[in-house]
């Protein structure tokens, strides 16, 4: 019920927000994803992931504005070598990838035309499970993931290029309650307005 509530309220502050809106932009981008899930029984290095997907955005006055987008973003990770004894049954020095559907709202200040500063959450929900970390199937990962994103972007025209990095705030740890799994990194990307 809350997740519901959650989402009709911020579609109904993005409507209300487009119709005072002075300007309305859509369009699409891709970028790379350098990202880690960080924990005691994973190995401390960042590996490379993709995401794409459209965003929006909607400058209620000259300077202010958001970004909300919708994109598909993969996270790629290898658990350390002492991952089974950590968690009895677990595959140790094992690749896996976590697939999301990450939701973004981005709060954009905007000091020049060519540049913005952005901050915001990220929800994400996990489209895929990895059942290999865990030798009975068990599903290791929860489906939800919060985030914080804070980053710029430079603005060419309707070419837009960016960075951000993304810190998970919750965690994503399905398995047991020894240690905590965030997701972070950093993204890259281009994109480009198409309305």
């Amino acid at each position: 019920m809350k997740k519901r509530s959650l989402v009709l309220l911020t579609g109904l502050l993005l409507f209300s927000l487009i119709s005072f809106s002075q300007s309305l932009h859509i369009g699409f981008k891709a970028g790379a994803n350098i990202f880690k899930v960080d924990g005691q029984s994973f190995k401390d290095e960042f590996k490379f992931g993709y995401h794409i997907g459209a965003f929006g955005e909607i400058y209620i006055i000259d300077k202010f504005g958001i970004q909300p987008e919708v994109l598909f973003s993969q996270t790629n990770f290898r658990t350390g070598t002492d991952f089974n004894n950590v968690y009895p049954g677990g595959v140790s020095d094992v690749k896996g990838k976590l697939n999301y559907l990450s939701i973004p709202i981005l709060f954009s200040y905007r000091p020049i035309n060519l540049f913005a500063f952005q901050i915001g959450p990220q929800f994400g929900t996990l489209l895929n499970q990895d059942k290999n970390l865990v030798n009975n199937g068990k599903e290791a990962f929860k489906k939800g993931d919060f985030s914080l994103l804070v980053g710029a972007q430079l603005n060419l025209l309707k070419f837009k290029a960016g960075a951000r990095y993304v810190i998970g705030l919750n965690d994503i740890n399905d398995v047991g309650t020894s240690n905590k799994w965030k997701n972070q990194g950093f993204q890259v990307y281009v994109g480009v307005r198409v309305l």
